[in-house]
């Protein structure tokens, strides 16, 4: 058995007189959802498709770019979309070479990147909401879009759910190194 934990040896004391010593650190059972897992590559997928979702919607609204929350949630779901992508990769790689991302420098990287992307993401989520309902509610002027601005809006938050799971999941791997 190799455990190593406190209650099985708390003074460092090992049986055999030091020959079952742990060569490394002991690692809580990795979750599903962390960087390199089946969990964490769902998640990455769930992101890149609520964020194609919510740019497509609205870059089919006509005069989406008259305003700066819905051209802001347009640039975050770019953003987000290669980011997202570009870490979906990196997961599909590590599953199908059967490696391990316990790279420091790498998931400073993640958590780094997942931070500012699901930042930003909430931002555009809250402003392009906020706005929509300005529009419909407020000033009654929205025709036929107003479900669109809510659709891309819903989708942003979708999107935003996706990524903080991702961010805790990388940053308590990070913690734990």
């Amino acid at each position: 058995m190799d455990a190593s934990h406190t209650a099985v040896h708390p003074f460092g004391i090992y049986p055999g007189g030091g020959a079952n010593l742990p060569q490394h650190r002991m690692r809580i059972k990795e979750l599903q959802g962390m960087p390199g897992t089946v969990g964490g590559l769902a998640l990455r997928v769930g992101q890149v498709g609520f964020a194609a979702c919510a740019f497509s919607v609205m870059i089919r609204v006509k005069d989406f770019s008259t305003i700066t929350a819905f051209c802001y949630l347009v640039a975050s779901m770019v953003l987000q979309f290669v980011w997202s992508l570009t870490l979906a990769l990196v997961d599909l790689s590590v599953l199908l070479k059967r490696t391990s991302l316990r790279n420091s420098v790498f998931l400073s990287l993640c958590v780094v990147g997942d931070w500012i992307t699901a930042t930003l993401t909430f931002a555009a989520a809250c402003a392009s909401s906020g706005i929509a309902v300005l529009i419909d509610r407020d000033l009654k002027a929205c025709g036929n879009q107003c479900a669109k601005y809510e659709t891309a809006a819903a989708m942003t938050f979708l999107t935003w759910l996706m990524v903080s799971p991702s961010f805790f999941f990388a940053f308590w791997l990070l913690a734990t190194r």
